[in-house]
């Protein structure tokens, strides 16, 4: 096979209609090629399923008309379908199709193919040669009903050869624009993804993405929507990488920024999976009675069953005496199995009058180390 053949002229030359025709080819292959092979096939945008409530004037019954929003899709062999305005879906062709199913609560999908048609009038002057055929072709568009389990076609298709310019008919490649109920002859509810299979829409084949503002920003709808996620990477002074919700303003609250010198600053409770060996410490002052804290990301239930071995130390802490002569010392220092300090002080001055022995609670300085236990693996 040989490469792209790109028309050239001269002075002089008698321009056939193939020359010309090569001319517009080699532009629509050049665009297809583009499109196929640095970016991926699907809606583009719109082309969704919308409904209006409607009314059988027959039996009185509520039902839904559904139409296909204005919008542009590319398929996988790199050709553009544009649909210009709504297109209102015609029960009775749902029903050429599926009218002898059983009724089903399944939904049916919804496709757009692309077709060629001949323009509704002539575009321009009409030659005096007789035999004249048309000067214009119309890419257009079709929309077409599946059947139960027909949107698997969607998955399995295959894109052509690498040089190959955009599929024209017979050729066919079809988009999925969503899927529609059918209940008692009607459209009854739209979904956008049924039995594992969705609308797909199209993407960017690229290694390196490069900003031109010194920010790059990545988010999950075409427009800023408060609390929407966002993962901004920003150059400049100070280089850093954010990932946060947005605010009503459209500027971005942070959850966890990464700065240009590693540190990590997370504005919620960090947990995860930890590999064996690993250490998590929480340390403060704890007095009697009080249930010892595990450091952020150790669960309870992660104690309980066993997946991570917990480590306590305490110090006691020596109040100041009411006295100078007043011994104090600690009775009791210890932590139970629910991680609950005990911890008592004896006070006694023996040149008090009468002499008593006296117990406070007390408090103590704690460490808490928590370990990832070992598997059966050992690792």
């Amino acid at each position: 096979m040989t490469g792209p053949l790109r028309p050239a002229f001269h002075e002089g030359q008698v321009l056939a209609a193939a020359d010309l025709t090569a001319t517009v080819e080699y532009a629509r292959g050049l665009a297809a090629r583009h499109a196929r092979h640095l970016h991926e096939w699907g809606v583009a945008e719109g082309l969704g399923l919308v409904t209006e409530p409607r009314t059988d004037p027959l039996t009185n019954t509520r039902h839904l008309e559904v139409a296909v929003a204005p919008g542009i899709a590319v398929d996988g062999t790199g050709r553009e379908v544009v649909v210009p305005e709504s297109v209102v879906l015609r029960e009775s062709d749902f029903e050429e199709v599926n009218g002898a199913d059983q009724p089903t609560d399944e939904p049916y999908p919804v496709f757009l193919t692309a077709a060629d048609r001949k323009p509704g009038g002539p575009p321009g002057p009409v030659p005096c040669a007789g035999g004249a055929t048309g000067t214009r072709v119309e890419e257009s568009y079709q929309i077409l009903f599946g059947r139960l389990g027909d949107e698997r076609l969607a998955e399995e298709q295959r894109p052509p050869a690498i040089g190959a310019p955009p599929a024209d008919p017979p050729g066919r490649w079809l988009v999925l624009l969503g899927y529609v109920r059918w209940t008692d002859g009607h459209f009854s509810g739209v979904e956008t993804r049924a039995r594992g299979v969705g609308v797909r829409f199209t993407g960017v084949r690229a290694d390196t993405v490069a900003a031109r503002s010194d920010s790059l920003t990545l988010r999950t709808g075409t427009a800023a929507q408060e609390g929407r996620p966002a993962l901004v990477l920003s150059g400049g002074d100070q280089p850093s990488l954010v990932f946060g919700l947005y605010r009503g303003g459209g500027t971005i609250a942070p959850l966890m920024t990464v700065a240009a010198n590693g540190n990590l600053t997370v504005e919620g409770g960090f947990s995860g999976r930890m590999p064996t060996g690993s250490t998590l410490v929480a340390s403060g002052t704890a007095t009697d009675g009080t249930l010892l804290p595990l450091p952020p990301g150790i669960t309870p239930d992660q104690v309980a069953d066993g997946r991570v071995v917990v480590h306590v130390r305490l110090t006691p802490r020596t109040p100041p005496p009411p006295t100078d002569s007043t011994l104090v010392s600690t009775v009791e220092a210890a932590v139970d199995g629910e991680r609950r300090v005990r911890c008592r002080t004896r006070l006694y001055d023996p040149l008090a009058v009468p002499a008593a022995v006296v117990e406070r609670p007390g408090a103590v300085d704690f460490l808490v180390l928590v370990t990832v236990a070992p598997t059966n693996g050992g690792g």
